[in-house]
């Protein structure tokens, strides 16, 4: 029991949950932007698509095509929605923030050479 009780307390399982929980809101957000983007084509091609009545020797498999376009158009809006402006941003601060650490490091390994060759006495 108190094995249990030790994985319910740990920080690990309220961060996996918020993260469901964020995620499951953001699922939402990318279905309708799926739909107003198949609504968008649909205006301009003239009607909806209809891959959802393709048969092939007798079996639908017209419904497991519109899933295949579905995943792969909100995975293309994720990508270009979130992951790469995500990326840009995080080269863009990160960077900094890591050649300053670099600077950091490379100016304390200067002092511990020093302090080992005896030159850093006072």
């Amino acid at each position: 029991m108190k094995g249990f009780k030790d994985f319910l307390m740990r920080g690990n399982l309220v961060e996996i949950a918020t993260g469901l929980i964020i995620a499951t809101a953001f699922a939402a957000v990318v279905q309708q932007f799926t739909a107003l983007l198949l609504a968008v084509i649909s205006k301009i091609f003239g009607g909806p698509p209809t891959v959802g009545d393709i048969t092939i020797g007798g079996v639908p498999v017209g419904p497991f095509i519109n899933a295949v376009i579905a995943f792969v158009m909100m995975a293309a809006i994720v990508y270009f929605v979130v992951i790469k402006p995500y990326q840009h941003m995080r080269e863009r601060f990160v960077a900094q923030e890591e050649a300053t650490t670099a600077e950091d490091i490379e100016l304390l390994r200067e002092i511990r050479d020093e302090l080992r060759a005896g030159r850093g006495k006072i």
